[in-house]
């Protein structure tokens, strides 16, 4: 039977971004939307299709991994930072949960919000586009091994950064060019060699590949690669944040 401290701690995770849903859900909903109008529309009526797939929908994939990777990570992150500027961290640190179970308790509530995200852009798409996903279960899959890395990523930002602009730092030069550069808007065999073995160096690529396999049934490169690759980095993210909040590394006074 489960802790009954590890199902207050997630549901005090969930229930903080939904009170939020103005800051947290509504915002990814809306730029996602434009992203579809703007780039499907002015564009795909130029480029046509990519891989039999029409433009319009061939960028929303990629768009559902943007909103799953952003606000998994920022959830986390700010909830964690949070806590430090407010002191209640060491409260939690002392009460009797396991460094897994409040490690998991933060990454938890993280991966919902970026499940929730992901599953309304692809409503958004159906509205605008009647966007389709080919399967079901292996999309949901890959949505929750990315939506877990990101949100254990973000554990470990929030652990180590010291102000909101370290948290934001990592969105807006990191995040943000490795998904712009891992195929939101264009198939890489779109490039010449030297770049498109570039772009596989692009973690987010892959999550993005894998994706756009799981929902239109179309990849450029291996999809059990891209599932394995996501596999390897939750299971990396998630054994880090375990490793610190059971030995309470930069945590504890």
């Amino acid at each position: 039977m489960l802790n009954r401290g590890f199902l207050t701690l997630i549901r005090r995770e969930i229930w903080r971004f939904l009170a939020l849903y103005r800051q947290t859900i509504i915002p990814s909903l809306i730029s996602s939307g434009l992203y579809i109008m703007v780039f499907g529309q002015s564009l795909g009526s130029r480029i046509g299709t990519i891989k039999e797939a029409s433009y319009i929908q061939f960028i929303i994939p990629g768009l559902v991994m943007m909103s799953v990777i952003n606000n998994s990570y920022q959830n986390s992150s700010s909830s964690i930072i949070q806590a430090k500027f407010l002191r209640f961290i060491e409260d939690l640190l002392i009460t009797p949960l396991s460094g897994l179970e409040i490690s998991f308790g933060y990454i938890i509530g993280g991966t919902v919000r970026g499940m929730i995200n992901g599953m309304l852009v692809i409503f958004i798409g159906w509205l605008l586009t009647g966007f389709t996903v080919g399967n079901i279960s292996l999309t949901l899959f890959i949505m929750l091994l990315v939506s877990w890395a990101f949100s254990a990523l973000g554990v470990i930002v929030g652990v180590f950064a010291k102000t909101w602009d370290h948290i934001a730092m990592f969105t807006n030069f990191i995040f943000m060019p490795l998904t712009f550069l891992g195929g939101v808007f264009y198939s890489i065999d779109m490039l010449p060699p030297f770049w498109r073995a570039l772009s596989q160096g692009n973690p987010l690529y892959w999550m993005i590949n894998g994706m756009r396999y799981a929902t239109l049934g179309i990849f450029d490169t291996s999809p059990f690669l891209s599932v394995m690759i996501s596999a390897g980095f939750t299971l990396a993210f998630s054994s880090v944040s375990i490793f610190i909040f059971t030995k309470g590394y930069r945590l504890k006074p």
